[in-house]
């Protein structure tokens, strides 16, 4: 519960709202009043993390999923951090690119998906623009022009959170999405500048970091890794040496914090050992913030350990608005909640924005 300071971010707690894709901005991509509610209800969080937020419309990838990318959107955008601030917490935009999990139904003109390589998405299937799944798709290679354009997209979106009224911008690297396929070696097979050994594959993160650091001051903008994780297809034997090159490549950038998802519980690849917070704190001097499967005295315990400066949850948080509060107080956190409540699947959810989003109750203190 103890303040911190993360960059120029100064947190009223230490616990941290993740990331959650919960599909509930609609067709337009547009935050609406829905998504005020529910990110004011989450206020009591030291700070507020926006779900994965397209940067351009070739970076969607999953339905209702809100963009950055338009004057609109940043207005949506604004509605709710006016909101979240007058709560008493701070908002993080969360920037995405979906890469090789996308599907060209979401595409402009049905275009193919891309990736860094021609190497598909291992797994079960994708969930196309009107909710059927099907098998993943090949994408394209992004070529180096539009490896250029892409980082002007970065720039443009991190222009468009400002304007939005966001404290700051995580650049999601992260989960399989585009940053991570150039990331890891078994997404990335290319033989130009963007590929080949670790430098090659983490040139595109450093370009993208680099644009938007020319609209934040690193003390707003933090970095989102997973080198455990095997969502999205992805874990590869090397990560040891490519996660730990870039940790040191973003040290010198002094950046407002590094998210690590260092838990297991999201599906551990296997394919080299875990890479641990201690493991981060090695190489990486900056604000850390752990992920994935954290409980209270688990974080409270990786906090006291120095592991960690800070903690985000995702999962209690669905149906514990106020988690801080209740850790807090010691009060009972509510049951899990439903997976059909996470996303909109079923036409009740579609109809009303609010089914199982907004609609868990604060603690009957």
């Amino acid at each position: 519960m103890a303040p911190a300071q993360l960059g120029d971010l100064k947190l009223k707690n230490r616990c941290v709202l993740a990331a959650l894709t919960r599909g509930r901005s609609g067709p337009t991509r547009v935050p609406n009043e829905a998504n005020q509610l529910y990110y004011e209800q989450r206020a009591g969080f030291g700070l507020v993390m926006s779900e994965a937020t397209a940067v351009s419309h070739r970076a969607n990838g999953w339905g209702g999923a809100p963009g950055i990318y338009t004057a609109e959107m940043a207005a949506g955008w604004k509605a709710v951090t006016d909101r979240v601030h007058a709560a008493g917490s701070l908002m993080v935009c969360q920037l995405w690119y979906v890469g090789r999990q996308s599907h060209s139904s979401f595409m402009p003109n049905g275009e193919q998906i891309v990736s860094a390589s021609d190497i598909p998405c291992a797994g079960d299937g994708v969930y196309t623009a009107t909710g059927e799944k099907v098998p993943y798709e090949v994408p394209r290679p992004l070529t180096v022009q539009e490896i250029a354009d892409t980082v002007e997209e970065y720039g443009v979106a991190a222009q468009f959170a400002k304007d939005a009224g966001f404290d700051g911008v995580e650049v999601h690297s992260a989960n399989g999405y585009l940053m991570d396929q150039f990331l890891q070696s078994c997404s990335n097979n290319r033989t130009d500048e963007y590929g080949g050994g670790v430098e090659g594959r983490a040139r595109f993160l450093r370009e993208v970091l680099e644009r938007v650091l020319k609209v934040w001051p690193a003390g707003r903008v933090g970095i989102k890794l997973s080198p455990n994780g095997a969502y999205g297809g992805m874990g590869s034997a090397d990560n040891t040496e490519t996660f730990t090159y870039v940790l040191k490549m973003l040290d010198p950038y002094r950046l407002a914090y590094a998210q690590v998802v260092d838990g297991l519980s999201f599906g551990f690849h296997e394919k080299c050992p875990q890479m641990t917070l201690e493991d981060v704190r090695k190489v990486y001097s900056g604000p850390v913030m752990g992920n994935c499967g954290y409980t209270a005295d688990s974080a409270e315990a990786a906090i006291a350990a120095n592991h960690a400066d800070c903690v985000s949850f995702g999962r209690p948080s669905l149906s514990n608005p106020d988690f801080v509060e209740r850790v807090h107080n010691g009060w009972a956190l509510a049951p899990d909640a439903p997976l059909s409540d996470w996303f909109v699947m079923d036409e009740a959810h579609a109809t009303d924005p609010h089914l199982g989003y907004t609609t868990y109750p604060a603690h009957a203190s």
